[in-house]
C-alpha cells in the first residue's frame, strides 16, 4: 500500500508541472492529491492504529487545513478573479503551521523525551537560522512602508510561522536514536515544505513566473506525508526511554559552531550594506543573548555529564560488575591502610564445587550464585568489615583492629551464613568454603598478610578442612609446593617423565588382557617422586592438561609400536588414566580421535579410565564421556565404590569397566562386609553388561577367592609390578571381552 502511494504520489510530482499554473486542470489535480493526501493519513490512523493517534488526528487536521487554504486560494484567483493576497485563504495557511508542528511533535514525544541535549542543539541551531531569516527576510517585509499595513502583517506572518517549521524541522533532526521510517518520512515532509515556503517568498518578490515549480516541493511533502501515514512502522512503539547522551561529534560541533558565528556573520552583512544605521541592532541583540544563554546551558549539560561518567568510570574501577563489592585494587588499599594502624586480619575464602555449578547449569547460574554469596557475606560481617571479591570465585575479608579470636567469630557466621542452600534456576545448591586467616603479626606489608591468609586458604582446600589460620609451616609446605611445580614444569618440557604399565589379567590363569599406563618421575636430585606428590600439584597449577595429553600420546604410540612388532602377543588394550580437569576441557574428544589418528592405534585398543569421584562432578565431564563413548572409545570407571553415589553414577555415566577399589579387596579373604560388597558389585556389574576387574591383588589367596566369587579379571602386584617394558609372551596374552 504504501509502494502504491509512493508510485502515485510521483507520478502527480511528474504531470503537475506540465500543465500551467492557476489553470483549472493544475488546481483540481493539485487539490485533489491533497485530498487524497487527507484520505491516506486518515487510513493510515485506522489500519496502522499508532500509539500516539492523538498527534496523528492534529496531523490530519494540519493536512485539512492546509487544503481548505488552497481551495479558498484557487476560488479567490479562479472563481472570484480577485487577489488572493491578503485574503481568508491566509488564515487558514498561517493556522496550519501551528497544527503541523504540534501533530508532528505530538507523534515524535517518545523519541524526542529526555534528551536534554538535542533539544538545546535544535534550539541553537534554530536560533542562528532564525536570526537571519529574521533579519533578511521578516524584517525587510515589516519595515516596507510602501506596502499596505495589511500585507505587510501578513506578509511578516508566513515567515515568522515558518520559523516555528524550522525550529520543530531542526529538533527532528537533532534527535538521538535511529528513527523509524515513518517518522523519518514525516521529517522529510515537514523540511520540503518549509523549503518551499522559503522558495516561495524568495520567487515572489524576485521571480514571480517561477511561482508555479514551487508547488512540487509541496506535492512531494505530501507524498511523505501519506507514505508516513501508510506505512507499518507508524504503529511502532516508542524504544524504552533512557538518558540521552551528548552526542557532541565533529559534524554536530561545525554545525553549532556555524551557528552561533551567524550573529556577527549578520552583523557583518548588514553593516556593509545598509551601514551601521541599516543593522537591524534589536534582532541581533536578542539572537545573541539566546544563543549564549543556549550555548551555556549546552556545554553546562555536557560538563555534568562527563564528570556522571567519570564518577560512574571511578565506580567501576573501583567496584565489581558482577556482584558489587569492592573488588581487589579497593581491598588491597584498605589492607594496607589497616596493616598500618596495627592488628589487621584477613580471611581469604574459595567457594567448594563452583566450577562444577558452571558445567552443570551455565554460567548465569554460577554468576547468581555469586550475587547470592556476595550478598551473604555482607551480611554476616561488623560495621566497618570489609569484603571484596578478588576474582572468580574467591572473596577476602577484611578485620582492621581486631584480634584472632574475633577473627575466627567472624569466620564461624560467614561459614553459617554459606550453610544454607543457594536456591538457583530451580536447583537447590549446597555451596560451603574453604577459608583461610591471617594477621599482620611480625610484618608491615600488607601483600604480605593477603599473602598467609591464600597460603592458609589452600591448606585447608586441600586438607579437607573448612578454615585453617596460617603457621610457619605453611609456608615451607607452599614453597615446597612452588618448587615442586616449577620442576615438573621442566620434567615435562626436558623428558624428565616416563609410563609404566602395569598387567590386568585373566583369572584363574593370569593371562595378559590389557595393562593400565602409569606415570612416573624420577628426579634427578630428590629421586624418586610419587605420583600421589606430584600429580596434585599437576592439578593445581594447571599443568594436568598438559601432562594428560602427553601420557595419552605416549601410551598410545607405545601400544601402537607393540601391536606392530608383536601382533597377536601385544595385549589388546592400553588404559589410559584421565582427570575431571581434561574432560572438562573444550575439544579434548577431538584430542583423543588425533592422537589415536596421529600414533595409529585402533580406538578399540584404547581405554580411558575415570575416577568415580570425577564423574560425580556431572555437567561437561559426562557430556564429554558420552561423546567419547559414541565415538566408540571404552569407558572405565575407577575406584568403583569409593563414591558418594556409587550406583547412582551407572544410571548416567556410559560404562564399559568397572574397576573394583582395592579397598575391598586387601580384606576379602576373611568373610565379613569387604567380601560381600565385592560379591554385590560384581552381581551389579554382571547384571549390566559391565567388564569387572578387582584392582590391589597382593597375594595368591585374594586371586584365587576373587575367582571364586565369581570375578575374571583382575589387577596388582601379584601379577607383575609396573615396568616400562613388561615382559609379553603369545601363551600369556588374553583379551577383555
Amino acid at each position: 500500500m504504501t509502494v502504491a502511494w509512493l508510485a502515485a504520489g510521483l507520478l502527480v510530482t511528474v504531470a503537475y508541472p506540465l500543465l500551467d499554473d492557476g489553470t483549472p486542470a493544475a488546481a483540481v489535480l493539485y487539490n485533489g492529491f491533497e485530498v487524497a493526501t487527507l484520505l491516506a493519513v486518515l487510513a493510515g490512523i485506522r489500519r496502522r492504529r499508532p500509539v500516539h493517534r492523538t498527534g496523528w488526528y492534529v496531523f490530519a487536521a494540519a493536512v485539512l487545513v492546509r487544503l481548505a487554504g488552497d481551495i479558498t486560494y484557487e476560488i479567490y484567483r479562479q472563481v472570484l478573479d480577485e487577489p488572493p493576497f491578503p485574503s481568508l485563504a491566509d488564515v487558514f495557511y498561517l493556522a496550519t503551521c501551528p497544527l503541523l508542528a504540534a501533530g508532528v511533535l505530538l507523534i515524535a514525544r517518545g523519541r524526542l523525551a529526555r534528551d536534554r541535549a538535542g533539544l538545546l542543539d535544535s534550539a541553537i541551531i534554530a536560533t542562528g537560522l532564525g536570526l537571519v531569516w529574521w533579519v533578511f527576510l521578516v524584517g525587510p517585509i515589516a519595515a516596507d512602508a510602501s506596502i499596505p499595513a495589511l500585507e505587510r502583517l501578513v506578509g511578516a506572518a508566513y515567515p515568522v510561522s515558518d520559523l516555528l517549521l524550522l525550529a520543530v524541522a531542526v529538533r527532528l533532526l537533532t534527535r538521538s536514536g535511529r528513527p523509524t521510517l515513518s517518522l523519518a518520512l514525516l521529517t522529510a515532509g515537514v523540511a520540503g515544505m518549509l523549503a518551499s515556503d522559503a522558495a516561495y517568498q524568495v520567487v515572489t518578490a524576485y521571480a514571480p513566473d517561477l511561482e508555479g515549480p514551487i508547488a512540487v516541493g509541496w506535492i512531494l511533502a505530501n507524498v511523505a506525508w501519506g507514505a508516513a501515514a501508510l506505512h507499518r512502522s507508524a504503529g511502532a512503539a516508542d524504544p524504552p526511554a533512557g538518558p540521552a547522551a551528548p552526542r557532541l561529534g565533529r559534524g554536530r560541533l561545525t554545525l553549532l559552531a556555524a551557528c552561533t558565528l551567524l550573529v556577527p556573520a549578520a552583523l557583518f552583512a548588514q553593516g556593509l550594506t545598509a551601514g551601521a544605521a541599516g543593522v537591524d541592532w534589536p534582532a541581533i541583540g536578542v539572537g545573541a543573548v539566546l544563543l549564549f544563554l543556549f550555548v551555556l546551558a549546552r556545554m553546562s549539560g555536557f560538563v555534568t555529564e562527563v564528570q556522571r561518567q567519570a564518577g560512574l568510570l571511578e565506580e567501576l574501577a573501583l567496584r565489581d560488575a558482577l556482584t558489587g563489592l569492592p573488588n581487589r585494587r579497593v581491598f588491597e588499599e584498605r589492607l594496607t591502610a589497616a596493616v598500618a594502624a596495627g592488628s589487621a586480619q584477613v580471611a581469604m575464602l574459595d567457594l567448594n564445587g563452583f566450577k562444577d555449578v558452571n558445567d552443570r547449569l551455565g554460567h548465569a547460574a554460577g554468576d547468581r550464585l555469586l550475587q547470592t554469596v556476595a550478598a551473604r557475606l555482607q551480611g554476616a560481617l561488623r560495621e566497618g568489615d570489609l569484603v571484596a571479591r578478588m576474582g572468580g570465585d574467591e572473596f577476602a575479608v577484611l578485620v582492621p583492629h581486631a584480634t584472632p579470636a574475633a577473627m575466627d567469630q567472624v569466620v564461624g557466621r560467614v561459614v553459617e551464613a554459606l550453610r544454607e542452600p543457594v536456591r538457583v534456576d530451580g536447583h537447590e545448591l549446597l555451596v560451603g568454603a574453604s577459608v583461610g586467616t591471617a594477621d599482620d603479626a611480625g610484618t608491615t606489608d600488607g601483600y604480605e598478610v593477603l599473602r598467609r591468609a591464600d597460603v592458609a586458604m589452600y591448606a585447608a582446600k586441600q586438607a579437607g578442612e573448612r578454615h585453617r589460620r596460617h603457621t610457619a609451616d605453611l609456608d615451607v609446605r607452599a614453597a615446597d609446593e612452588a618448587w615442586l611445580g616449577a620442576e615438573l614444569r621442566t620434567a615435562l618440557d626436558t623428558g624428565g617423565l616416563h609410563l609404566v604399565y602395569q598387567p590386568i589379567v585373566s583369572l584363574p590363569d593370569h593371562r595378559m588382557a590389557a595393562v593400565e599406563a602409569l606415570v612416573r618421575w624420577d628426579h634427578p636430585v630428590r629421586g624418586p617422586i610419587a605420583p600421589a606428590e606430584f600429580l596434585p600439584v599437576a592439578e593445581r597449577t594447571g599443568l594436568m592438561v598438559e601432562l594428560g595429553a602427553w601420557i595419552l600420546e605416549t601410551a598410545c604410540a607405545r601400544a601402537a609400536e607393540w601391536h606392530r612388532t608383536l601382533g597377536p602377543a601385544a595385549p589388546a588394550r592400553v588404559n589410559v588414566n584421565v582427570c575431571a580437569r581434561q574432560l572438562a576441557e573444550p575439544g579434548f574428544p577431538e584430542l583423543v580421535t588425533t592422537t589415536l589418528a596421529r600414533t595409529g592405534l585402533p580406538i578399540h585398543h584404547l581405554t580411558l579410565e575415570v575416577s568415580e569421584t570425577a564423574v560425580l562432578r556431572g555437567g561437561r565431564v559426562v557430556r564429554t564421556l558420552e561423546q567419547l563413548h559414541e565415538l566408540g572409545v571404552p569407558i572405565g570407571l575407577d575406584e568403583f565404590g569409593t563414591g558418594h553415589s556409587s550406583l547412582g553414577v551407572l544410571d548416567h555415566v556410559p560404562a564399559d569397566l568397572l574397576k573394583i577399589d582395592r579397598s575391598f579387596v586387601g580384606s576379602i579373604t576373611r568373610a565379613g562386609r569387604h567380601a560381600v560388597i565385592a560379591t554385590a558389585l560384581l552381581q551389579v556389574s554382571d547384571g549390566l553388561g559391565l567388564t569387572a576387574v578387582a584392582e590391589g591383588v597382593q597375594t595368591a589367596e585374594q586371586a584365587a577367592e576373587l575367582h571364586r566369587l565369581g570375578y575374571r579379571y583382575a589387577q596388582g602386584d601379584y601379577f607383575g609390578t609396573p615396568l616400562a617394558v613388561p615382559g609379553f609372551a603369545r601363551s600369556d596374552v588374553a583379551a577383555i571381552s
